[in-house]
């Protein structure tokens, strides 16, 4: 058997890599089950779990807070950055190539600037700072993700197909629905995850652009921490785990579902 020089480092590499990732994650799990509030082991115990589904309501309200904007504004950057990648894929006009290149500011551009400049324009046009300008505020940062997702999906495929439908009479409207949007749903699918994503866990956009009565949990996690580590959050980290990982296979094996299709 031919054994390939360099593999054994590779494989050191990858293991202590996979180590540093995902080791904090599992003395995470480990003290959510911790009966005692310091790092000292005192025992097995669900109280942390306990409470946190029973006693620790504002948890749950800024949980509630995130979930709603973490979907509707996935969906609204998701339907908008769709169309805008279709529209730059199908389309030619004059400021395409700068339209592509600014799609990839909000990427590259630190977040404090953005939150900044948000912040001020909501200040100039006198808009009250809440769910309605995190929603805007998210819905900004999250489009780019989702058209250059897109974007990157619509290059792949063949282009043949849409001319073959124009052959067989299909109008433009009819094209869209029936030919691109289908063969676009991986690369909407992951748009949608990843805008949902981004929007759950962002902290400082929402920190500029939040008001009173509209405490995300990122916001609320930190306003946790400030007074020390409770052991309430590594239960809720536990819960956020279980949940991005039933997600992920739902999502997988939903896009395994359409490729088959």
């Amino acid at each position: 058997m031919r054994v390939v020089k360099g593999m054994g480092f590779s494989r050191t590499v990858f293991f202590l890599t996979m180590g540093f990732l995902f080791l904090p994650l599992v003395v995470l799990i480990v003290y959510s089950f911790n009966s005692a509030k310091s790092m000292s082991w005192g025992g097995f115990s669900l109280v942390w779990y306990e409470r946190l589904f029973l006693k620790e309501r504002n948890v749950w309200n800024a949980f509630e807070n995130s979930l709603i904007i973490a979907v509707s504004s996935a969906a609204v950057a998701t339907c908008l950055g769709t169309l805008g990648a279709i529209g730059v894929n199908w389309y030619k006009f004059r400021f395409k190539k700068y339209v592509q290149a600014v799609a990839f500011l909000p990427l590259i551009m630190p977040e404090i600037i953005i939150g900044v400049s948000l912040l001020i324009f909501f200040a100039g046009i006198q808009m009250k700072l809440g769910l309605l300008t995190i929603f805007i505020a998210h819905t900004s940062f999250n489009l780019p993700f989702v058209f250059l997702m897109v974007l990157a999906r619509l290059d792949e495929f063949d282009y043949s197909i849409i001319e073959a439908s124009r052959d067989l009479g299909a109008t433009e409207r009819q094209t869209l629905l029936k030919v691109i949007l289908p063969v676009s749903v991986p690369g909407i699918v992951s748009g949608f995850l990843t805008a949902v994503t981004l929007s759950l866990e962002d902290f400082v956009i929402t920190f500029f652009v939040s008001g009173p009565g509209s405490t995300t949990l990122p916001l609320y996690v930190y306003s946790m921490i400030r007074f020390g580590v409770s052991p309430v959050i590594n239960s809720l980290s536990v819960v956020l785990i279980a949940g991005t990982v039933l997600i992920t296979i739902l999502a997988r094996n939903f896009l395994k579902y359409i490729a088959q299709k």
